[in-house]
C-alpha cells in the first residue's frame, strides 16, 4: 500500500540531512535510469474494468479501495495533477429495463508510479450514487476507468509556497501534489494545508498526513477544522485546530499571503467552493476539466487573484 512505501521511502530523517545538492544528484540518477516506461494500466479514450483486490477501512463510512492493473508491472500513467473518471451502471432505469451509467471523477491517493494498482479514498455519502456504489463492492468486483485526465501539470519550484483548503475527500488531490513534493528533494516548495471535516473521526488519512508534517515541519504544516471540538477524557491534550467553518481569518492566518510566487488550491463541497473562491463554472467533464469560473468569495477579499487560485 502507498502508505507502507511512504514509510520505507521517509523511514529515517538522515538521508535529508546530506543536503540539497546530494539528494537531488541521487534524485536526478533515479530518474535517468527509469528509461524503460512501464506499462500503463488506464486508457484515457475508452474504459476499463479494474477488479477490486482490497478494501482498507477508514472509518465508519470511508476506505481506501485497491483496483488492480491486469498487467501487473503496469503503472496508471498520471501525472500530477491528474484525475480518473469511473462509470457504473447505477442511474435511473430506461425503458428496456438497464440503467443508465453514472460518471464520476476521483482522484487515486496511490502515487503515479506504482505498479499493479492504483488506489481510491472514498467516503459515501448517503447521496452519492457511484460513493455508495463503490462502498457496495466487494473483492473481485469490477469498476470501469478512463483516464489520465490532466488538470493543472505540476512544476517542482515553480512556486515558493502553496496553500491547499481541502474538505472531506477533496484531500485526495492534495495529497498527490503533497507526495509528489515531498518525493522530490530537489523540490523546495512549502505547503500549508487547511483541512476541514464534520469531527475529528472524518478526518481522513489524518495518521498519514501526521506522519508527512512530522518528517517535513518546515515545509508542511497542516490545520485541521471540525465542525465542533472534540470532547477530550481529563488529561488528553485539548483541541488544537479551527472549530466551525473555514473563515477568512483562517486562511489569513495560514496561507501563503498573495504573491506571483504564492499558489492556493482549493477542493470540496459545493458550499466549500462558494465561501472560499466561488463556484467552478461548469459541471466538470472529461472533456473540459480545467473550468474555473469568476473567483469570489474570501479568498478574493484577501486579495488573491484568479492567476493564483486553482479551484480542482
Amino acid at each position: 500500500m502507498w502508505t507502507t512505501r511512504l514509510a520505507l521511502r521517509f523511514r529515517s530523517t538522515a538521508p535529508v540531512a546530506l543536503g540539497a545538492v546530494s539528494a537531488g544528484a541521487l534524485y536526478a540518477a533515479a530518474q535517468c535510469q527509469a528509461a524503460e516506461p512501464a506499462p500503463v494500466g488506464l486508457n484515457p479514450k475508452a474504459w476499463t474494468p479494474l477488479t477490486l483486490t482490497k478494501i482498507t477501512p477508514l472509518s465508519a463510512n470511508s476506505a481506501v479501495y485497491r483496483f488492480a492493473f491486469e498487467d501487473p508491472e503496469a503503472t496508471s500513467g498520471m501525472t500530477v495533477a491528474s484525475m480518473l473518471m469511473t462509470k457504473a451502471a447505477i442511474g435511473s432505469e430506461k425503458a428496456d429495463g438497464t440503467r443508465a451509467n453514472v460518471i464520476r471523477p476521483y482522484t487515486p491517493i496511490s502515487r503515479p508510479d506504482e505498479k499493479g494498482y492504483l488506489e481510491l479514498a472514498v467516503k459515501s455519502y448517503p447521496d452519492g450514487k457511484m460513493s455508495k456504489h463503490i462502498a457496495s463492492l466487494r473483492v473481485g468486483d469490477k469498476l470501469d476507468f478512463k483516464g489520465p485526465v490532466v488538470k493543472l501539470p505540476y512544476k517542482p519550484n515553480n512556486h515558493s509556497h502553496i496553500g491547499m483548503v481541502a474538505g472531506g475527500t477533496g484531500i485526495a488531490p492534495m495529497l498527490q501534489v503533497l507526495d509528489e513534493i515531498l518525493d522530490n528533494p530537489a523540490d523546495k516548495t512549502q505547503v500549508s494545508l487547511i483541512f476541514a471535516n464534520v469531527s475529528e473521526h472524518d478526518i481522513l488519512l489524518k495518521r498519514q498526513l501526521d506522519a508527512r508534517e512530522a518528517l517535513y515541519p518546515d515545509r508542511v504544516s497542516i490545520y485541521y477544522v471540525v465542525d465542533k471540538a472534540p470532547v477530550r477524557a481529563v488529561g488528553e491534550p485539548a483541541w488544537q485546530g479551527g472549530v466551525g467553518y473555514v473563515t477568512a481569518a483562517m486562511l489569513r492566518s495560514k496561507l501563503p499571503p498573495p504573491s506571483d510566487l504564492s499558489m492556493v488550491y482549493v477542493c470540496g463541497p459545493p458550499p466549500m467552493y462558494k465561501a472560499i473562491c466561488g463556484a467552478k463554472a461548469t459541471k466538470e467533464t472529461p472533456d473540459d476539466p480545467k473550468k474555473q469560473g469568476e473567483l469570489s468569495g474570501f479568498l478574493k477579499e484577501l486579495g488573491y487573484t484568479s492567476d493564483n487560485v486553482f479551484k480542482f
